[in-house]
């Protein structure tokens, strides 16, 4: 095949795929790094919208992700509530196997011969559920109970579902052992700690107790507080949650977890609750290692995602103003759920990997003898060749960044007022707290900025 043909069909096949070119040579996190540099400041502006163009594209699924995001973290709950529709329909569309475009077929062939990039995006399960977990949010703080009812049940169904997808691929996983997937899988699996699965958020079943609670369904909230006390064990208000609640349905677990936690605190006359959500930093960005190597003299590289290890420690929130300080409790480590994420994701990727150093190995020693064939031509081609398999092969580094990096709670009842409460001794922000109720204070911390939700149900 001469060079010109060749760069034809990989033409051709990128614009069947309808990539935008934006991942393919210009890796995702840079992208995304302006955006959320805005974020750690007072910014009016609806940063959102810069994600417009994109949403079209074959990674629109990631970008309305983002765009809804940031409109959320901004406190645009109506325009956060439009970009995620945008993205659970991408989803939905994605779970059509019965429908085989051009498109998928294109995009297919495109990363055997450029990169994983050009590969329409779909997010990890742990990305979906956390689609409808913060659905459900903005439902909620828009007013509407109901929406964020339909939402907290799609969470906890992806949650289960995901849970049996798994299990069914970890024979598959296990049958591709090998030193090289077995080294990369141990680094990220200390890179995630404790974490054992993309799929199990303590974050996303405490926020649909919460809701279930919150809207009255007691039952609901018991068993989807005890699913995440399960994943995250050591935090002291979903015990004292599980001890209140067994307490008040009468569960025959309540005498050993009053025996384990203590008793929970009930709230007097005039009191009401005060249960804070809080959000710090942003999730990591995948990084890439490359090896490079010869095939029958020709260079190829192979490039994958990996994960770096973080020394980074995420600080327990101090919250003001409610009388003695409260100190917020890690829920979730979202950066763990990204690194499990990657890992479970490995061996296919590897396939894929072995695929591309083929296909390309074989291109350039096409090109290699349609040159010797012809005299008085170059080795240009070659060359040529060899630079763009070495350029093209670049790490699929795309996953959802506005996301944090940990989510901690806090819990607790005071009396009816008003209060003007702090994180950390900086940015503060006045609530109202009604006898009875249960005033729901979302804080959301990027890093350098702090940004406060509240409402009162």
């Amino acid at each position: 095949m001469e060079m010109k043909r060749l760069v034809v069909t990989i033409l051709l096949s990128l614009s069947l795929s309808g990539c935008a070119f934006n991942s393919l040579f210009i890796n995702y996190p840079s992208q995304i790094a302006p955006v959320k540099a805005e974020l750690n400041g007072p910014s009016n502006a609806p940063l959102y919208r810069q994600f417009d163009d994109q949403i079209t594209g074959a990674d629109g699924l990631l970008y309305a992700q983002e765009a809804g995001r940031v409109a959320q973290i901004s406190g645009d709950f109506n325009a956060s509530k439009s970009y995620y529709d945008k993205a659970i329909a991408a989803y939905l569309k994605f779970d059509d196997k019965a429908v085989v475009s051009a498109s998928d077929i294109g995009a297919t062939a495109s990363s055997l011969f450029l990169n994983d990039n050009v590969i329409p995006y779909r997010g990890p399960g742990y990305e979906r559920i956390m689609l409808h977990q913060y659905q459900a949010l903005n439902y909620l703080f828009s007013g509407d109970s109901q929406g964020a009812l339909v939402e907290v049940r799609r969470s906890n169904e992806l949650q289960s579902s995901e849970q049996a997808r798994y299990q069914k691929s970890m024979k598959s996983v296990q049958s591709m052992a090998n030193g090289t997937i077995d080294a990369e899988m141990h680094k990220l699996g200390k890179a995630a700690g404790t974490t054992s699965s993309s799929f199990l958020n303590a974050y996303s079943y405490y926020t649909t107790g919460l809701l279930y609670e919150l809207l009255g369904q007691s039952n609901d909230a018991y068993i989807d507080y005890r699913k995440a006390a399960q994943i995250s064990p050591n935090n002291p208000y979903l015990q004292q949650d599980l001890v209140r609640l067994a307490k008040q349905l009468s569960m025959p677990q309540y005498d050993d977890f009053k025996r384990r936690w203590g008793d929970a605190k009930q709230a007097t006359p005039g009191q009401g609750q005060v249960v804070v959500l809080l959000e710090r930093a942003f999730v990591p960005a995948k990084q890439s290692f490359t090896v490079p190597f010869t095939i029958d003299g020709n260079w190829q590289t192979a490039s994958l995602a990996t994960y770096y290890p973080d020394s980074t420690s995420i600080r327990p929130g101090q919250i003001t103003g409610l009388g003695n300080v409260l100190n917020a409790a890690p829920l979730a480590n979202i950066d763990a759920l990204a690194i499990t994420a990657l890992k479970e994701e490995l061996p296919s990727a590897l396939i894929r990997q072995a695929a591309r150093v083929y296909a390309k190995a074989e291109m350039a020693q096409s090109v290699q003898s349609e040159s010797k064939k012809r005299r008085n031509e170059t080795d240009a081609a070659v060359i040529a060749m060899q630079i763009f398999n070495v350029i093209t092969e670049q790490a699929d580094r795309r996953s959802w960044l506005t996301l944090p990096k940990q989510a901690q709670l806090a819990r607790k009842y005071v009396d009816s007022g008003s209060y003007q409460i702090g994180l950390d001794q900086s940015a503060t922000q006045i609530i109202d707290v009604q006898s009875g109720k249960t005033t729901l204070v979302w804080i959301i911390d990027t890093g350098n900025y702090t940004r406060f939700y509240s409402i009162i149900i």
